[in-house]
């Protein structure tokens, strides 16, 4: 028997960099399935520590919410040890470039598959419906999983409020006016599973924000 569906979290520590500077960072890893098949959401610092978390499960697709180096790090790795395709939306492919190479470098790697809003992943007799929510980065996603009442948001929601817009390729009001439209539109008790840090709900960071 597979089980039911469940969420397995862990945390990897590593750094993010991005416009010249450099954080340590503690990413989050979600990986969504039953006990013989999954989705791995983000790939930041440690295929290691994703395995960790996976085990011996077949891996379906290793699902990026968004390109920052420290959510696609190792994304490439991970495909290879898991034969996974990556999912990432296109208008993220700037900040993928930064980290994995552009077209002018002989040993860039790309994703496999485009993300797109409303498109919906099947893993263990449920479904991750995908939410294109800009902001934070071009081509931030996050994806709603109504049967778990939960939603990964990656860098787009925290516990405590939007997530960071001061550098390269983001932009605050485009990610208040995402939060807003699709974030806000689920039901408040919706569990939030951020990229870093605690959960939420969408309940709580509506109060906070203002719908």
């Amino acid at each position: 028997m597979a089980g039911p569906v469940r969420v397995d979290h862990a945390v990897s520590s590593g750094t993010f960099s991005l416009d010249g500077e450099t954080f340590d960072v503690d990413n989050n890893i979600w990986v969504v399935g039953d006990d013989e098949e999954c989705v791995v959401i983000d790939a930041p610092h440690s295929v290691d520590d994703i395995m960790a978390v996976v085990g011996d499960r077949r891996v379906k697709a290793i699902i990026c919410t968004h390109a920052h180096d420290d959510h696609v790090r190792v994304a490439p790795a991970l495909r290879e040890k898991v034969v996974a395709p990556i999912l990432l939306h296109p208008d993220d492919r700037p900040l993928w470039e930064l980290t994995h190479g552009g077209p002018d470098d002989p040993d860039a790697v790309l994703w496999d598959l485009d993300l797109a809003d409303g498109v919906e992943i099947p893993v263990a007799g449920t479904v991750l419906r995908v939410l294109h929510t800009p902001g934070h980065a071009p081509g931030a996603v996050c994806l709603h999983a109504p049967d778990l009442g939960c939603v990964f948001t990656g860098d787009t929601l925290f516990h405590g409020g939007p997530g960071a817009t001061g550098r390269s390729y983001s932009d605050r009001p485009t990610l208040e006016g995402s939060i807003r439209a699709a974030l806000f539109a689920l039901p408040e008790e919706t569990v939030v599973h951020t990229g870093h840090g605690e959960d939420t709900t969408i309940g709580a960071e509506a109060a906070a924000l203002g719908r």
